[in-house]
């Protein structure tokens, strides 16, 4: 499933004058927040957009995958996608976002979620459990067939059996990156979990050097 779905519009606004972390807080307070758009062999600008936009996108099904219209004040529209952004540690609120312009008929590397669907035999039939080792996978594809995420149908998975990069749904416009041997989920055996986990400690060897001290005047004085 493409993002497409999820395309929306944000518009920034260049920023001028100083840009240090005054300037930046009174971007904040009044409802923005500062920002970078770079890519497309342009130049960086600095920017402010509206976080409540940015967060929708964020949250939406392709999250930071979705490609939107991107509308820079003084500048042609293009399109646009989320690199990275940062969140207030506390408070959790948006603080920066970088966004990079997309050329629509160039190939990017992404990562997308895999989504295990169904309920595996070895866990329903045979007291399995499920064990998801790869959630994303980075793929190579133009920016259209990005993916929001990848199914993976587990409802035939047996105990002990294992799905692999190389049985993910490929197709002639996505190129998967990681490597094809590589395991994405594999049912193993809950005694065996729980035998791990109920291990004791090993016992911890008892220290013979303070012993040793405290026989030595026992030693000397049956020697008198």
């Amino acid at each position: 499933m493409a993002n497409t779905a999820n395309v929306t519009a944000i518009t920034a606004t260049p920023r001028t004058g100083k840009f240090n972390k005054n300037a930046a807080r009174r971007v904040r307070v009044a409802g923005l927040i500062p920002g970078v758009v770079y890519g497309a062999g342009q130049d960086s600008v600095a920017v402010t957009v509206d976080p409540k936009v940015v967060t929708q996108i964020l949250h939406s099904e392709a999250g930071h995958n979705s490609i939107f219209d991107l509308n820079i004040e003084g500048a042609a529209a293009t399109k646009g996608m989320i690199v990275d952004w940062q969140y207030e540690p506390i408070k959790g609120k948006l603080l920066h976002v970088d966004l990079k312009r997309i050329a629509m008929d160039k190939a990017m590397r992404v990562s997308v979620p895999v989504m295990l669907v169904g309920t595996a035999t070895g866990v329903k039939n045979q007291g399995g459990i499920l064990d998801q080792v790869l959630r994303e996978v980075h793929i190579e594809c133009l920016p259209a067939d990005i993916p929001s995420h990848i199914d993976v149908d587990v409802t035939n998975l047996a105990l002990h059996g294992v799905i692999r990069v190389s049985d993910l749904p490929h197709g002639g416009k996505i190129k998967f990156l990681d490597d094809e041997d590589a395991t994405v989920a594999h049912v193993t055996i809950v005694k065996e979990e729980a035998a791990a986990e109920a291990a004791p400690a090993a016992a911890e060897p008892e220290v013979t050097k303070a012993k040793g001290k405290e026989a030595a005047p026992a030693a000397a004085e049956a020697k008198k």
